[in-house]
């Protein structure tokens, strides 16, 4: 897939961005150097590590995103986080649905519900436990933060990748304030939002807050019923209640709820086999225009068109509900945070993509989840400390429907029934060793366990026979494969960091921690029972080194950091064609290797009053073990999957004023990926070439009164692979597009 002229640009790429580093620790330590009074600026406050900080004080490659710049880059979902920070993959495994998020390169390469991603997504910090809880509209939030590297010793659920936290608004005491939000947008699209904050007296205050989409017009066409589809219907409530009574005490408890009544978008289709009389040039497999075994092929050109056999409905229904308590003991702080969610599902997927009924399936899952988090933390002359107690329980209940009537003359049902228990004790501290320098040393035990009862049946509802199982007709329904097991692990997480803080505004830091992933099921089609057996847990040691500044004078604010993973039994998906149906399935790779750059800086500089720019540049290495394939021995080079070789986001934003009351603001923000590779086998058709991705808004505002504006989302209407399946042993494969052009205005009132 790389070219020489590509991987030689890689490499100035590397280079480039090494000494670009190396420059900004040597101007950075200078500057420290020679600054014994630096001029205070506005910091950037964070909750990574527990408690309320200067990012400047934390020694985690963090990117932190404020809720009013979430509003006004249209962060509307969690797949919207990669445009503000390089070395972050976020993919949909289907048009708008199963999102996946990887970080600096690990990342969970499935779909199951009954799995847990590698990058924890805390919504005001409750763990989402399944693939199938990751997909959600955002509205009325405080911030977003993404933290990269292993973050087990301050987190409830463990993680390799690194961790998401999701923090909303929340109630308060100042007085009463709203804000309404409506627009239109192109395929009939239109959105309100809105929250009201109440405080009913000095110690009680309540926050109402909703969103709804009615989009009437999908991104996709089915030639086959001569209708778009991929429409959405969502709405969305949250209700809080803070309490107060003592400077001491605070209580907030939130209840949730979300409803969708929305489609599934389709994938492209490609083919294996030439048509009867191929056009000059065609190259099959894999080309537009190849067909499969059935004769269909999808030769338009355009992945958002084709026919399908499957009905798209996407139905949700959701509720939530988190208590938090907060209590100051005077020597320490006592924190409870207890989440529960009750999550149902059913959504169709045409994984052949096309008209025939060959991979069609209907999926139901029902999720039921509860957790319970306690935590202390308290300070000394000389350090702070934290100690935690977590556990949690979540079952999952999942079916497949399959339809491959025309192609196997059968039905199938998959069934899951997963409950999954973990337990974990933590404790983290930062201890000075000097007025500049501090050690932090995290430590983590964790138990898990998993009891998986599942299995694929064949139902055989068609004469003469099924021909999966070559089974006739009148036969009762065949188990092809089963699994009935428990799997439990114990392990230890870690963290060993320094800190070295030469003045107030320059943070240098080092550390080696260890993340692990507990093992778990593949819950997915499968024909044989071999095919359903519990993968291994995964292990991850991450070096890294990196340097935090910010330069006043210049208006400047920087971070670079250089990391190392030492990856093992690494999680990911393979293909497997040792059953009837060829499947892609997770299963473990003995060792990998990662290292990398990251690079953010944003400048706001004095003699431009109102311009703002941000820039991220991540530059990424990965290299997976030697590990066997159905295909046959796969030997040690190839690539990881959703990893770049490099990333890079940029956003500009210039505010002036229009008179004396009035101010207007322009902004654009883009997000490049290089070429990266879908699975682990590196195939090269399903693999997503580099592309630029480009947004934009405009907008006229009074204060904080109200705004008008315009927006745009992939203003070049840039086509890009997010995901790809290759089943060309069944003669059909599919890739899965990024939407297209979207754009809208849209108004905001806001009342005090």
């Amino acid at each position: 897939m790389t070219s020489h002229s590509q991987r030689a640009r890689g490499r100035k790429a590397w280079l480039t961005g090494g000494a670009g580093l190396a420059a900004l620790l040597i101007a950075g330590a200078a500057q420290a150097a020679g600054d014994t009074a630096p001029t205070e600026i506005e910091a950037v406050t964070v909750t990574a590590q527990k408690r309320a900080q200067d990012t400047l004080d934390v020694g985690v490659n963090v990117a932190v995103v404020s809720g009013e710049a979430l509003e006004a880059g249209r962060v509307t979902q969690v797949t919207d986080l990669a445009n503000f920070t390089p070395n972050v993959e976020i993919k949909e495994n289907m048009p708008g649905i199963l999102p996946v998020v990887t970080i600096r390169g690990v990342g969970l390469n499935d779909f199951s519900a009954t799995n847990n991603p590698s990058a924890g997504v805390y919504v005001d910090e409750v763990y989402l436990s399944s693939l199938a809880l990751m997909n959600f509209d955002l509205f009325d939030m405080e911030r977003m933060e993404a933290l990269k590297g292993p973050q087990g010793t301050l987190y409830g659920r463990n993680s390799t990748a690194g961790a998401i936290n999701i923090v909303t608004a929340k109630p308060t005491f100042g007085g009463v304030e709203g804000r309404i939000s409506g627009g239109l947008g192109n395929y009939e699209t239109a959105e309100l939002d809105g929250m009201i904050n109440l405080p009913v007296s000095d110690t009680f205050a309540l926050r109402f807050s909703g969103k709804a989409v009615q989009q009437d017009e999908g991104f996709f066409f089915n030639r086959a019923t001569n209708r778009d589809f991929g429409r959405r219907d969502v709405l969305m409530g949250r209700a809080q209640a803070r309490w107060a009574p003592t400077e001491d005490l605070d209580i907030v408890l939130k209840l949730e709820g979300q409803r969708v009544r929305s489609e599934v978008g389709a994938p492209e289709f490609f083919g294996l086999t030439p048509p009867p009389a191929p056009p000059p040039g065609l190259v099959c497999p894999g080309s537009a225009g190849c067909m499969d075994f059935l004769g269909y092929s999808d030769a338009d050109g355009d992945p958002f068109k084709g026919e399908y056999s499957v009905d798209p409905a996407y139905d949700v229904d959701q509720r939530a509900a988190t208590l938090r308590i907060e209590k100051d003991l005077g020597w320490a702080t006592l924190t409870s945070v207890t989440g529960y969610l009750d999550f149902q599902r059913t959504w169709g997927a045409d994984t052949d993509a096309g008209p025939f009924r060959q991979t069609d399936f209907i999926e139901n899952d029902d999720i039921d989840q509860v957790s319970q988090e306690l935590r202390l933390a308290g300070a000394t002359e000389r350090s702070d400390w934290l100690v935690g107690a977590f556990v949690s329980r979540d079952r999952v209940d999942m079916t497949y429907d399959g339809d491959l009537q025309d192609l196997f003359n059968t039905t199938t049902l998959t069934f899951s029934n997963q409950t999954s228990k973990s337990a974990a004790v933590f404790g983290n501290v930062e201890y000075d060793l000097a007025p500049d320098v501090s050690l932090v040393a995290g430590l983590r035990y964790t138990w898990e366990e998993k009891d998986n009862v599942g299995g694929d049946f064949d139902l055989v509802p068609n004469c003469p026979a099924s021909f999966l199982t070559l089974t006739p007709c009148g036969s009762p329904p065949v188990l092809m494969a089963s699994v009935d097991e428990t799997i439990s692990d114990t392990n230890w997480s870690w963290k060993l960091g320094l800190n070295w803080k030469p003045d107030p505004l320059t943070l240098v830091y080092a550390s080696v921690s260890q993340g692990v992933k507990s093992g778990g099921f593949f819950s997915g089609v499968a024909t044989n029972s071999g095919q359903l057996q519990p993968y291994d847990p995964e292990t991850l040691i991450a070096w890294e080194t990196g340097v935090k500044q910010r330069l006043p004078g210049a208006g400047l604010s920087w971070s670079g950091s250089l990391f190392y993973y030492d990856y093992s039994d690494v999680q990911t998906f393979i293909r497997d064609t040792s059953g009837g149906l060829p499947i892609q399935r997770l299963g473990n790779v003995d060792e990998a290797t990662i290292y990398g750059l990251d690079l953010d800086a944003l400048w706001s500089p004095a003699s431009l009053p109102g311009l703002d720019v941000t820039v991220g540049l991540g530059l990424l290495k990965t290299e997976l073990g030697s590990f066997d394939s159905s295909g046959g021995a796969v030997p040690k080079g190839n690539e990881m999957p959703d990893a770049p070789e490099v990333s890079f986001n940029l956003a500009t934003a210039y505010t002036f004023a229009i008179g004396d009351s009035l101010e207007a603001r322009l902004q654009i923000d883009g997000q490049y990926a290089g070429d990266m590779f879908k699975d682990a086998l590196n195939d090269p058709l399903i693999a997503t070439q580099a592309y630029w991705v480009w947004n934009g808004r405009a907008s006229l505002f009074s204060g904080s009164d109200w705004e008008v504006a315009i927006w745009g989302k992939n203003l070049a209407d840039e086509q890009y692979v997010t995901q790809g399946v290759n089943n060309l042993s069944l003669g059909i494969g599919f890739r899965v597009y990024g939407a297209p052009r979207t754009f809208g205005v849209s108004f905001t009132k806001r009342f005090q």
